[in-house]
């Protein structure tokens, strides 16, 4: 998504339409959605590279707790950012999806009112 406004200094220009000034990009969302999607994938494998190593052995008794506890740490760490991960890439698709019913449904509306053929707007995919 690109919010790009008129500007003039650091205040968007008196009487621009807040339409004027966001723009969605449905493939660039799609893509992030993938992004987030594989990062969530990277998170699950890191997962279960950490439940199958072992940390004894390593050296002293507190050098193999310290391995223990980092392990146990970074378990924990990456279930967190990976639910939060799907959790945003769920978030985006919603807005994503709403936002394309509204433009849908504007448009609509703009070529009922009256517009002439020649003025139709097409409603993006």
């Amino acid at each position: 998504m690109d919010i790009e406004p008129e500007t003039t200094g650091d205040r968007p220009k008196a009487g621009t339409a807040v339409a004027e000034k966001l723009r969605v990009d449905a493939v660039e969302l799609e893509q992030f959605m993938k992004l987030l999607d594989g990062s969530v994938t990277s998170l699950k494998g890191l997962r279960g590279a950490l439940a199958d190593a072992t940390v004894g052995g390593l050296g002293t008794n507190e050098l193999d707790k310290a391995c223990e506890d980092f392990q146990e740490d970074w378990k924990y760490g990456a279930e967190q950012i990976g639910e939060q991960t799907e959790d945003l890439s769920k978030i985006i698709e919603q807005n994503k999806n709403a936002f394309m019913e509204v433009e849908e449904a504007l448009t609509k509306a703009m070529n009922k009112s009256g517009k002439t053929k020649d003025d139709t707007v097409e409603i993006p995919k």
